[in-house]
């Protein structure tokens, strides 16, 4: 018998989250160099004195293993309808997703069916509203033949709108696809029907973070959304709302340093498009292509005009030259953009004092 049940069992304990359980197993599985069925079958005292396990961190474990017997037939369930689990452990686990979410917060257990190794390929995550223009279902459509013109995978959630328009773009221009559920894997037979093809043919793999028999919840919508990010090495976003799940998942993207990617609107659009870019996002035309962000240029430009200036009356240190000419840039911005002036160099050995090139002192 495999440790399938024993990773149902630890993945879905109520009130743990992807925290807490991830430490545990880093401890159990690399610390302690145990596998979980060993875990499992420690005595509740070394559970206390090895791993240090809190009283009701220790009936939680026992409450969860009285529903073992019910995991063993879930697990030889999955197994006939061919899902498998991938745990944190697993080499075939995505590399993408421990690096994008730290491997703390990255979910402990996931389930798929199809063809695994694509999870290891560089992918783009194609998001957007439900309720999207044709423009923007025009926009993913393109994106989606680029990503498999590269030969990357789309990644995408199986929502009406823009995530249904990622996934068969990406199949029409036949290329590689996964679909991440807001739901339990057991529930979704009509869309295995509908793609079985595609499963077959090693196109297509389907993924939950979720219990197997879950149903579709509004709160796990907005958790998928954050593991489309997290396996995707590039973001796409064709049109969002101000409120709901395309916007939180661009907000919290941003949020951890994320490039996300979001199509310019027309003027007369109304959407949160430009909202996004104020945000942070990055402006793209029809085809994917950076727009130049004309106030930056601009602002970059006076900064520099700004900064010569001063550095013609003396040598400053970068705080001096923010304070002075109140720069709306941190100190890090400031040094990487100093690095950038050929007309710049570093005075002083101990501490840092822009100047001008000494050549260039003939004022």
């Amino acid at each position: 018998m495999n440790d399938t049940a024993y990773w149902i069992t630890l993945a879905h304990i109520p009130g743990w989250g992807y925290v807490k359980t991830n430490k545990l197993v880093n401890r159990f599985f690399r610390e302690q160099n145990t596998s979980i069925r060993a875990f499992f079958n420690l005595p509740e005292k070394e559970w206390e004195n090895v791993y240090g396990l809190e009283h009701t961190d220790r009936e939680a474990l026992k409450e969860a293993l009285r529903n073992f017997s019910a995991n063993e037939v879930l697990a030889e369930q999955l197994e006939n309808e061919g899902i498998e689990l991938i745990p944190l452990t697993s080499p075939d686990y995505p590399v993408a997703l421990k690096k994008n979410f730290r491997e703390t917060h990255a979910p402990t257990l996931l389930y798929v069916k199809g063809n695994k190794q694509i999870l290891q390929e560089k992918a783009v995550g194609i998001v957007g509203t439900r309720e999207a223009s044709e423009l923007s279902l025009r926009f993913t459509d393109n994106m989606a033949r680029k990503a498999t013109k590269e030969f990357k995978v789309v990644v995408s959630g199986f929502a009406k709108g823009v995530d249904k328009q990622a996934l068969d773009s990406a199949l029409k221009y036949i290329g590689q696809s996964i679909i991440v559920l807001p739901q339990g894997i057991m529930t979704f037979d009509t869309g295995f029907k509908t793609y079985a093809r595609n499963i077959e043919e090693g196109d297509l793999l389907v993924l939950s973070t979720f219990h197997p028999r879950s149903p579709w919840k509004s709160e796990q919508a907005l958790a998928r959304n954050s593991v489309i990010y997290g396996l995707a090495n590039e973001i796409y976003v064709a049109e969002s709302a101000e409120t709901g799940g395309t916007w939180s998942g661009a907000i919290d993207g941003l949020k951890k340093k994320r490039t996300v990617y979001i199509r310019k609107p027309e003027d007369a659009e109304e959407n949160a498009n430009a909202l996004l870019i104020e945000k942070g996002a990055i402006a793209v035309d029809f085809n994917g292509n950076i727009i130049p962000d004309e106030s930056k240029e601009a602002q970059r430009a006076d900064y520099e005009k700004r900064i010569l200036e001063l550095l013609k009356t003396g040598d400053f240190t970068v705080a001096e030259i923010t304070g002075k000419l109140e720069l709306h840039w941190s100190e890090s911005e400031l040094k990487a953009f100093m690095k950038t002036l050929p007309e710049v160099e570093l005075a002083g050995k101990k501490v840092k004092r822009y100047t001008i090139f000494r050549q260039q002192k003939l004022f």
